[in-house]
Formats: structure tokens, sequence, C-alpha cells
């Protein structure tokens, strides 16, 4: 497998244990098992869209003339989307610094309504050289819709009828909305958002893939990692997405641990823990069931949250991800070692102190019976990312399965669209 999967703190050896008894594991570990081979069936039979995602390649082809005119028809691409039509997308870029605007075309992901942030947008880009991906899977999210109607009147003003349709792609559902009925008016292409792939689950079709691509990030490797997942997960007798839910489900009905926090110590893998966030949440959290989804950054949250952690309530299981640090980056003066309080520096190099820095915050989190998981990779690249992803989908997927609860809905969501939509009628008849 392409990284360690450690779980540490987790169990008492003994009997009487201060977090869970290895006995009383033993029938959640089953009942994941279970879920597991309902699972491989559900796939062989047809089911669960997400998963044979893994195994395709036709459809990355049709993607590449969409793809070669965005990169060079273009400085600046915008993707117009929230949640899973934009959390993606924005983990697989992040692997190779494009979010940071160092190679073109810079990427930019709009997926909040701030009209400030839009202001500072429309200023820094020059609109003959800007394209927009906007994607939204129901094609009726008020924010995108809001995000799309604003730019496209805006663009009007610089671009010819002819001009705009190489300007913008839409991909959505191919059915009514109100997206593909102002689509079908300007005449843009669009794209279809697969009908069976929730959003929180999308990131490995075109939704994800199209942005990664324009970034140069290969999505044939993503797949062949995610694919690797869903074949261990069904053929190995322990796999890592079963443990991880059979502990999660475990953890929070014997010790009411209703918290997981997922706090990866590599920066690119920030976007990736806001994703987690969004899939864990949205996919768990029903009928009074789920847990909280946390997440943090090593070494930014042990300045921010390590307090509580370690201090505070013992109600969360802790994901760290981790990697082999030591001897990376650039190294400090020997010189240090004469001067007081710094010694300890001194010709040691920046990756030697986040090595330390993790290793000490695992170490810690144990000795103070946090349940700890420590996921080390053995490297970051396309394939690594495609595995991570696939490996918590799969333990999101079997953890609902254990509560009992539908993983790929959202039902409470829909009251706040509704209300939303409520309260703009009323303020514009005032």
């Amino acid at each position: 497998m392409y990284y360690e999967h450690n779980i540490q703190g987790c169990f008492s050896e003994a009997e009487v244990g201060s977090i869970l008894k290895k006995q009383a594991f033993k029938p959640y570990i089953e009942k994941a098992k279970q879920a597991c081979r309902e699972f491989e069936e559900e796939h062989q039979a047809g089911k669960h869209s997400v998963l044979s995602l893994a195994n395709s390649r036709d459809d990355i082809e049709a993607l590449n003339l969409f793809v070669n005119h965005y990169q060079n028809a273009f400085d600046d691409v915008v993707i117009l989307g929230t949640g899973g039509s934009s959390l993606g997308g924005q983990t697989f870029v992040a692997l190779n610094g494009y979010g940071g605007g160092l190679s073109q075309p810079r990427l930019h992901f709009m997926d909040n309504i701030d009209p400030h942030t839009f202001s500072r947008l429309f200023a820094q880009v020059n609109p003959k050289r800007t394209g927009f991906i906007v994607i939204s899977k129901s094609g009726s999210t008020a924010e995108t819709l809001c995000q799309f109607i604003i730019v496209l009147e805006r663009w009007k003003q610089y671009l010819t009828p002819p001009e705009i349709k190489q300007h913008f792609l839409v991909i959505t559902e191919p059915k009514s909305s109100p997206l593909t009925y102002l689509v079908d008016r300007e005449e843009i292409p669009r794209l279809d958002h697969p009908l069976t792939v929730g959003g929180r689950f999308s990131a490995l079709s075109l939704v994800g893939l199209l942005p990664a691509m324009i970034a140069r990030i290969n999505p044939l490797k993503l797949r062949e990692g995610a694919q690797s997942v869903v074949e261990h997960t069904f053929n190995a007798p322990s796999a890592e997405p079963m443990i991880g839910a059979a502990l999660n489900v475990a953890l929070l009905q014997e010790k009411n641990i209703r918290n997981t926090v997922l706090m990866p110590y590599v920066d690119c893998l920030n976007s990736f823990s806001f994703w987690f966030r969004q899939l864990w949440a949205e996919s768990l959290g029903k009928d009074g069931q789920g847990s909280t989804p946390l997440n943090a950054l090593g070494t930014v949250d042990q300045h921010s949250q390590l307090q509580l952690y370690l201090d505070g309530p013992k109600d969360k299981m802790f994901t760290l991800i981790i990697q082999d640090h030591l001897q990376t980056g650039e190294k400090m003066p020997l010189e240090l070692s004469k001067i007081e309080g710094l010694a300890y520096l001194a010709s040691r190099t920046m990756g030697d102190l986040l090595d330390a820095e993790q290793h000490a915050t695992i170490a810690t989190l144990i000795k103070r019976g946090c349940p700890t998981r420590i996921i080390r990779l053995k490297k970051i690249d396309e394939y690594a990312m495609g595995a991570l992803m696939m490996h918590f989908m799969l333990e999101t997927m079997l953890t609902a399965r254990l509560l009992g609860v539908n993983a790929f809905d959202q039902p409470a969501v829909e009251e706040g669209k509704v209300l939303t939509r409520e309260y703009l009628k009323k303020s514009a008849s005032l």
C-alpha cells in the first residue's frame, strides 16, 4: 500500500483501560467486515458509481480538448462552485502549488459569495485572458447561480457572444434546471455531471479531474491510486478503511467520542482536510448519528488547538497524516550551537524540526490518553492522493453503513435552501 496505517493509544492491553478494550472492539470489526462484503457485492452488481470511477479511463480522453483550450487560451482560470463542486479540485491542484499562482494558467476556486472577494478577483484578472468553469450538480445551487450570473453579465461588457462561448464551460446534471436554462439560452458549452455520483463523492469524476488536468496533474495516476485501495479493501482480510470505520463507530458508541480530528503535517494536504470535513459531516450527520469532523494543520494548529486537544475533554479521535521530513529543506548554521536557546537547531534542517514536532505531538496525544491513528505516506503524488481520497470515501461509506444511515443524501440541508429563497422573496417585497 501507499501508506502505513498504525493505530496507537486506542486500545488498552489489559481488560481495564481508559479508552477501548480489545474485546469490546471485536463485534465492530466483524460488522465492518460484513458491511465490506455487502459493498463488494453491490459494487459488482453495478452500484456505487463512485467506486467504478476509479477504474474508468475513457472519460479522461474526452476532457483533453477542453484542457488544452483552457491551458493555451487563458492566463487565469476561475472555478465557480461550492462544496463538493470545488473541494476535490482544490485538493488535487494543491499538489503542485498552482493555487499559489506560480504557474500558468493560475487557478482560482471561488467557493463563496463574498462580494469583496469577487471585486478583488475582477481587479486582478484580464477579462480577455480569463476562462470560467461553472460547476453545480443540481443546477439550482443558489450560490453558484449567483456567481455565474454576476460574472456572465460583467464579462458581456468585454466579450462578444461568440467569445463568451469560448470563455465559459458548465458542468451540471443533464436535466432541466435554472442553470441549464441559462446555459442553453447563452449557447454555452456544458458537460454532464454524473447523475449517480453525489457532489462530495465527485472528486474523481470530471468535477475534480478537469481542474486537476488544467493544472497538469495526472488524472490516470489519481484513479490508479484510488483503484488500488478499492481492490485492497475488497481483498484484504482487514483492510485499513474497514478498520477505520469500525474504530470510529466503536469509539463513538462505547466511549462517546463524538469528534474526529484530521491533522496532516504536510501543507499540500490542508485542502484535503477541508474536503474530508465535508465528506464526513454530510455523509454521517443524520438521525442523531455521526461525529463532528475537525480539521487542523501541523504545526500551525499546535499553537491554536493542541492545548484543547491535550487538556480539554477526551471526546476526540485523532488521525495524523505524516511523512518523513528528515534532512529536507534548508539547513540552519552550525554557529547556532554557540547561542543560548538555539543550540538545538544548529545544523538542523527545517524538515528536521517538522519531523520532530509531528512525532512529539503523536507521543503527547498517546501519553494523554487520546485515541490516535497515524497514516504515514511514503510519498505524496497523484497516486498517493487518489489512494488517500478513496480510503476516506470507503471509510465514510462503511461507517455510514454501521451507523444505519444513508451516506449519499443530505436531507436537512434542503430546508435551509428553501428558507434562503423565502427570505430573499420577503426582502424584495419590502
